[in-house]
């Protein structure tokens, strides 16, 4: 919605009244309005809409001049009536009629219709013609849901498997093997059925809250009014609307007292519009004065905004990067099964001559347990589980993966007006200019006695909302005549007796350049310079004027003349930042998030908001997006300038398109607000679009996110928990991978070295395990990252690599100590298992391998030692229950139809105790592996050339990015964060030593350690390309060695500080920042 302020130049310091028209401009065939201001805003309602500063009149009389208000002609339809069926292809054929046009007695004629409204029963008839008044939707049956957790290549795989099971096996007088095939399916069925019901719940809640937004209408009902739902409004129902209140549908107005209607979010109209009987009013378009009857001309996609929404493209990007990412996450686990499966048929027939049967079931060892069958399971369950937990921070997600998009936003174009402010307008006494010997009080008084006290739009809330209580407007004074605002004079004015004295009074209230124009008394050289400089002071700092004149009425005659209007004062109106606004900008910068602002306002409003907010102001008009920088400027191209920029100004839906365009084209993703139906292609475009409490429809519909709640604390409250979300499917992604590598390359080698044959079933016993246990990390405890998350692919597959080879060891290692050896039937006198295909051996290697499998996930998890991030509850439980029952099949599995047989006790101790000593040292992989990725990056990061290559591989372009440090190393706490935490330690202690020691050096040392933490903020773009975190330090803290502890050691009196600095440098980033 557009902003209370006509639209101008925004670089000119006054603004212009624009003329109004009584009627909106016709609609042609369906096309949306162009050029739509969307910046929802407080409306003045046709009010006395108070100019940017005004110029006095004198000085710029012509743009005060007065002029009537244009007539739109209605006429007769010009086909025979009796033609024309009650359907949509008649009544919105505009070859045939127009219904916004032609004359209301025509259009009651053809909706078959009375002012006494429908009965239920014709309007239920009428909703199956016409359809909901609401947008089409069209939901996924429960059917095809479930069945496309089967369908995607990692069950394909598992599918092929079940077939090579019941049917390939089936041979050399064996039966088929039906207990891994139920296995298989069971297993299949299991991840499928978990994932649709999380999912379903997860879209059931979503569509409850939706439905709590529904509007309701009120209409005429079997000939009485009633409060029913908007969806169920049709063609020919009669509705009423008062002030505040939203249109329901298209309708035409049959009957309306003092109507002004904001349209600014479906029309482009940047004013109210004031209505008359006859004219059209919009669906999704608010009443901000007066009331009014109306006839339904139009509902769901025949409104205007339907038509509009039907025109965006709906890229449904629900298959898009998420996807994409599971497909090379896919297709890395299938290369490295269907290497390791052409190596077994090669070696194990035609090497070793295996049976077919027997190297059959080597293979389907390697298929089911090297296949991650819960992925697509687990990341679905995940992001449903996250959609419920935004929904807590007043955030419901309506496409379900802008989750983890969400999760790597670098730039957030958002609106001013209701987001960053808080949408109502505000009058600071301190800020009001006076003149005539009066005071603020007495001017903000006086033009409160010019305002309605019932009624009001947002000038008149506002003025009586600055006297404290509006009983104070009528308090002492008896109101003998009022006079609203018109578009024509642009003031109100109030003719009242002062019950004390008994003196009649005039008082008016409105543009600058109207009320300086009525007045003749007191109204000198030096009163008109003064006023002139306190309106260009209001232009500079973006306020709006309203001025304030009186006079005493002689005649005693409410009708009469008075003795001139004397100018009282000029009052200033903004509308002030939102409490939390500041503070959630710093936040979203410390989350590597920039704000940019995009607002409707003119630019001088947009650059003191900016500077209230610490936004900051390098602001520019939109124009220059068009016609580019201004030559000789800083700017060298549009591209740079909009990197620069804190915002533009004067923005229309089209430009916050081409913003969103080019940011992206930069490399940015990019989350943008809106809340109009012209909206909807730039909330499409962006990556992440987010309507903002109190949008239209069509803007709902477009958006990714639909926020309930104004601000911007609750967007970037739903960043947060989006990277948290994005942390658990990263962590799980490794651990996927891992246990990938580490089934095919330990049975795999088992197989080639010592002709080993583990049973396949035992491997679905292990998935489904596993998968129980893994299922818990959509609620798992993580930190969210400090910069934008992206996928970095060679990171996850390079830590999958090395941890797989290191569990294979684990695994060879054990089978060699029990078939080669005789240490643990020395040591702890068990049984000894010498046969390489011993049933017991088996048991005790799928003991080993279930037990660290399902440890991994600790370390997969964390980012520092895996005991220095607590898991959740749910998480831990479920592993111990999963260890527990792992135990008890070692136990008591005596299994004969899967190769297994029942082990004692001593070796369920033995496997325990393995796998204790083995775990701890992968978290030394862990942080040398990072080292490794962390060396490779900063070298590859210095070659252009592999720019692109980067981008291919993470689905995200890096080129000229900001946050290339998110883009490149996701999920982990930035540099900066840390060079900034050494800073602000070794600050902390330099502070003390200035108030114990009064010598200049010291205090010089804190200054320093001040200036570079100051340094590290004002580079961070610089700082954050960095390393991250090395737990050994050396390459990692390179700079922050160099640059920030040196200057703390270079001082004598410091250097009882070098062994605690060494300390906090080695510590993990997270308990530092705690």
């Amino acid at each position: 919605m557009a902003d209370i302020n006509e639209k101008t130049d925004a670089t000119a310091p006054a603004a212009a009244p624009v003329e109004t028209s009584s009627a909106p401009a016709p609609v042609t065939n369906a096309a949306p309005s162009p050029a739509v201001p969307s910046e929802k805003a407080p409306i003045a309602a046709e009010s006395e809409k108070p100019a940017v500063a005004a110029a006095p009149a004198e000085k710029k009389k012509g743009r005060y001049d007065k002029s009537e208000e244009k007539e739109v002609k209605q006429e007769h339809a010009l086909v025979d009536m009796s033609t024309i069926e009650l359907k949509a292809e008649d009544l919105y054929d505009k070859d045939k009629v127009d219904l916004e046009q032609i004359v209301l007695e025509d259009v009651w004629a053809l909706l078959q219709a009375k002012e006494e409204g429908l009965t239920d029963a014709e309007a239920e008839r009428r909703v199956g013609i016409f359809g909901p008044n609401k947008l089409e939707h069209k939901e996924q049956s429960a059917l095809l849901q479930f069945l496309s957790f089967m369908w995607n290549p990692l069950s394909w795989v598992m599918e092929g498997a079940a077939l090579v099971a019941i049917v390939l096996s089936n041979g050399q007088g064996m039966p088929p093997d039906w207990e891994d095939f139920i296995g298989i399916v069971l297993l299949l069925f299991i991840n499928s059925t978990i994932g649709f019901v999380e999912e379903r719940n997860a879209g059931n809640a979503v569509k409850a809250l939706m439905d709590s937004l529904a509007p309701k209408a009120k209409a005429r009902r079997d000939g009485a009014w009633k409060e029913i739902e908007s969806s169920g409004l049709v063609p020919g129902d009669v509705v009423s609307f008062k002030i505040g209140d939203v249109v329901p549908a298209d309708c035409r107005l049959y009957d309306s007292v003092n109507v002004s209607i904001d349209q600014a979010a479906l029309t482009g109209e940047s004013l109210p519009q004031s209505k008359k009987v006859g004219d059209q009013c919009f669906s999704g378009s608010i009443c901000k004065q007066g009331e009014a009857e109306a006839v339904v001309i139009g509902t769901g996609p025949n409104t205007f905004f339907g038509r509009a929404a039907t025109l965006v493209g709906q890229d449904d990007d629900s298959a898009g990067h998420l996807q994409k990412i599971l497909a090379k996450i896919g297709t890395f686990c299938l290369i490295s099964i269907g290497i390791f499966v052409l190596a077994e048929i090669f070696v194990l027939y035609a090497g070793f001559r295996f049976q077919y049967r027997r190297g059959l079931n080597n293979i389907l060892v390697l298929l089911i347990g090297g296949i991650p069958i819960a992925m697509p399971t687990v990341l679905s369950v995940t992001l449903a589980v996250g959609a419920q937990q935004l929904a807590k921070y007043k955030a419901i997600v309506t496409r379900i993966t802008a989750i983890e998009e969400l999760a790597g936003v670098t730039i957030l174009c958002s609106d001013k007006t209701g987001t960053l402010t808080t949408n109502k307008l505000t009058i600071d006494k301190s800020t009001v200019k006076t003149y005539a010997d009066a005071d603020a009080e007495r001017v903000c008084l006086e033009a409160a006695y010019a305002s309605r006290t019932e009624n009001q739009d947002a000038i008149d809330s506002c003025i009586t909302g600055s006297i404290g209580d509006v009983s104070l407007a009528r308090k002492g004074i008896k109101v003998l005549d009022f006079k609203p605002f018109n578009p024509v004079d642009k003031r109100t004015e109030v003719t009242y007796l002062e019950e004390d004295t008994g003196v009649m009074k005039r008082v008016t209230k409105g543009m600058t350049g109207i009320i300086i124009e009525l007045c003749t008394r007191g109204k000198t050289e030096a009163v008109e310079n003064q006023l002139e400089a306190d309106v260009e002071e209001f232009a500079r700092r973006g306020l709006r004027a309203l001025a304030v004149a009186n006079e005493t009425v002689t005649s005693n005659d409410k009708e009469g003349s008075g003795d001139g209007f004397q100018l009282l004062g000029l009052l200033a109106i903004y509308d002030p930042p939102r409490e939390d606004t500041k503070q959630t900008i710093d936040d979203a910068l410390s989350l590597g998030v920039k704000v940019k602002m995009a607002t409707g306002d003119q630019l001088a409003i947009a650059k003191e908001t900016g500077r209230r907010l610490g936004l900051g102001d390098h602001m520019y008009p939109a124009k220059v997006l068009k016609d580019g920088p201004a030559p000789g400027g800083k700017h060298m191209s549009v591209d740079e300038m909009i990197l620069d920029a804190d915002g533009f100004a004067g923005v229309f839906p089209e430009h916050k398109y081409e913003i969103v365009k080019r940011l992206q084209g930069l490399g940015h993703l990019v989350a943008m607000t809106g809340d109009g139906a012209n909206d909807a292609p730039a909330l499409s475009r962006a990556n992440v679009g987010i309507a903002v409490e109190g949008a239209t429809d069509a803007a709902r519909g477009a958006a990714d996110i639909v926020l309930t709640e104004p601000g911007l604390s609750t967007i970037v409250h739903a960043i947060r928990q989006s990277r948290v979300i994005f942390q658990r499917m990263r962590n799980y992604s490794i651990y996927a991978c891992a246990v990938t590598i580490r089934i095919v390359l330990c049975f795999a080698i088992m197989a080639f070295a010592f002709k080993f044959d583990f049973p396949p079933f035992m491997v679905l016993v292990i998935a489904l395990l596993n998968d129980g246990t893994i299922m818990t990390l959509s609620l798992d405890r993580v930190l969210p990252s400090m910069t934008p998350d992206s996928w970095d692919l060679g990171e996850i597959f390079t830590y999958a690599i090395a941890y797989g080879i290191y569990l294979s060891l684990c695994t060879i290692a054990l089978f060699l100590v029990i078939v080669r050896t005789t240490f643990f039937e020395d040591k702890f006198g068990v049984t000894p298992y010498k046969d390489h295909n011993a049933y017991g051996l088996h048991m005790i290697i799928y003991l080993e391998v279930a037990q660290i499998s399902q440890a991994l996930i600790f370390v997969t998890r964390s980012h520092s030692w895996f005991f220095m991030e607590r898991p959740s509850v749910a998480l831990f439980g479920a592993f111990c229950l999963a260890q527990l029952i792992s135990s008890i099949i070692a136990a008591y599995g005596d299994w004969g139809f899967s190769q297994v047989s029942g082990i004692s006790g001593g070796w369920i101790g033995i496997v325990w105790i393995w796998n204790i000593v083995w775990f701890p040292v992968l978290d030394g992989i862990k942080f040398g592996t990072r080292a490794l990725i962390n060396a490779y990056n900063a070298r590859r990061a210095k070659r252009p050339q592999s720019i692109k290559h980067q981008e291919d591989e993470n689905g995200v372009p890096l080129t000229r990015t900001t946050s290339r440090a998110a883009s490149m190393y996701s999920n982990r706490t930035t540099f900066l964060s840390r060079s900034l935490g050494v800073c602000l330690v070794a600050s902390a202690w330099a502070t003390s030593e200035c108030t114990s020691r009064t010598t200049s050096s010291s205090a010089s040392a804190h200054i320093k350690l001040q200036a570079l933490a100051q340094s590290c903020r004002a580079s961070k773009s610089e700082v954050s390309e960095s390393q991250s975190f090395d737990p050994f330090g050396k390459a990692s803290f390179t700079l922050i060695r160099s640059e920030c502890v040196d200057a703390v050691y270079s001082h004598p009196s410091i250097a009882s500080f070098r062994k605690s600095s060494s300390d906090v440098l080695h510590n993990d980033s997270n308990d530092l920042m705690v």
